[in-house]
């Protein structure tokens, strides 16, 4: 695969799309967007973007629209497919081909695994995943690279464990993939029937070190990043199946306790009961700090890809 620093007029399909250096380049424009997600800007004054989200979303659907807004440009869209004419039977390709119309790029959130690899092949404009069924979420993989070298200063040389529902979880998916381009260890802690799947464990096993287990507790005092996610029960087949896992990782003070002082907690949101509110507090704690680093890294791929 031959990859390049040119991202102009760019989809962002999938993680496994971007080299090291591609996403390296990334973060530091990232970093360079701190300082004008707090003043604004008009760099992408405008330009379009159009959210169109099949599924529900509070944090990406909201960040990408502040994102535009805060470099200068607008944003249409939809929250609701049912409230647009797929509840009439419209298609993706035609909803796709009819909204390039209006947006000068498309950040697509939809149930289907390939959804936005399909998006992509009748777009003009260039479509951005915001999550595809169960299979991917690049941007937030990004974002939560930027939040692991944020807080600990690099990424190379960390113990990190994705912990959770590994199978169905599209976050850990991206993650682990992004993960595996730095020379890192990674902890992969689920239930039996949850582990991760296993064409993303193949796909990365020659790049990085992988222990999968179902006990957190025996490797919480080795980890320097815990990822949690949240058991997703609306990607169950079977509800019978969903209550023999529920709740089966609870992260409270005792397991902050048991791990490095410098350790820190990320979690894509949303959460039930995975994580105490007692916890929210804790210098651990990061997983608000990686709502606004979302900000940061969307407002970086559209000022990137829309050419600024």
């Amino acid at each position: 695969m031959v990859f390049s620093l040119k991202f102009t007029g760019r989809n962002i399909i999938s993680i496994e799309d971007f080299s090291r250096k591609e996403i390296n380049y990334i973060l530091q424009v990232s970093r360079n967007m701190e300082p004008i997600a707090s003043k604004g800007s008009d760099i992408l004054k405008r330009k379009i973007l159009a959210t169109l989200f099949f599924e529900p979303s509070t944090r990406t659907r909201l960040s990408f629209e502040a994102a535009m807004l805060k470099l200068g440009g607008s944003t249409i869209g939809f929250a609701d497919a049912d409230i647009t004419s797929v509840k009439k039977g419209e298609n993706l390709s035609d909803t796709i081909r009819t909204i390039e119309n209006y947006a000068d790029i498309i950040a697509l959130r939809h149930p289907l695994e390939g959804s936005a690899k399909l998006a992509a092949e009748f777009s003009r404009v260039p479509i951005l995943n915001a999550g595809s069924g169960a299979e991917e979420h690049p941007t937030q993989a990004l974002m939560d690279l930027y939040t692991i070298q944020k807080e600990k200063g690099r990424i190379d040389g960390l113990k990190i464990a994705l912990v959770g529902d590994l199978r169905y979880g599209r976050t850990v998916h991206s993650l682990a993939c992004a993960l595996s381009l730095f020379d890192i260890e990674l902890y992969l802690i689920s239930p039996e029937s949850l582990r991760m799947r296993k064409g993303v464990v193949d796909s990365i096993k020659n790049q990085v070190s992988i222990t999968e287990d179902k006990n957190l507790d025996k490797i919480i005092p080795q980890i320097d990043v815990l990822y949690i996610t949240r058991i997703q029960k609306e990607r169950f087949p079977d509800p019978a199946e969903y209550s023999k896992v529920k709740g089966v990782y609870k992260i409270d003070l005792k397991t902050i306790s048991s791990g490095k002082n410098d350790l820190i907690l990320l979690h894509p949101l949303p959460r039930l009961d995975e994580i105490a509110s007692e916890v929210d507090d804790t210098p651990q704690a990061k997983y608000f700090q990686q709502v606004w680093n979302g900000i940061v890294v969307r407002m970086a791929l559209l000022f990137l890809v829309l050419g600024a």
